[in-house]
């Protein structure tokens, strides 16, 4: 974003560590191979805040609750979850079941650039 640009309409964030995620209103804001991400931060497969989760060596936002696995790029789904409720561990058909309802309601993308060491969100 070239520095004329008017931002007004945008928060500015500092960007997370490496691997790291925060919450900018209903976003999950993060660096991915080298981009900034916003997504909708809520997990598909049982609405848990994203913004507690992390950037995996993929460039994945992983959900802290079941591992669920999100490409920022689109929002969608691309593994997981790994259990339901408080149980974590295999779910056959189960997992396959939140994978398929989640290809009709992917996250959200917003809007998110790197200026520096911060990150403009909207």
């Amino acid at each position: 974003m070239a520095s004329t640009e008017d931002t007004s309409g945008w928060t500015e964030v500092e960007e997370p560590p490496p691997g790291g995620v925060r919450r900018v209103g209903r976003w999950a804001v993060g660096v991915s191979e080298g981009d900034a991400f916003a997504v909708g931060r809520r997990c598909r497969h049982q609405l848990r805040d994203l913004s507690d989760g992390h950037v995996d060596a993929e460039g994945c936002l992983v959900c802290p609750w079941h591992g669920a696995r999100y490409d920022v790029r689109d929002g969608r789904m691309v593994d997981g979850p790994r259990g339901i409720a408080f149980y974590q561990g295999p779910t056959p058909g189960y997992t396959q079941l939140v994978r398929a309802l989640a290809r009709w309601v992917p996250l959200s993308v917003g809007r998110a650039v790197r200026r520096g060491r911060a990150i403009l969100v909207r």
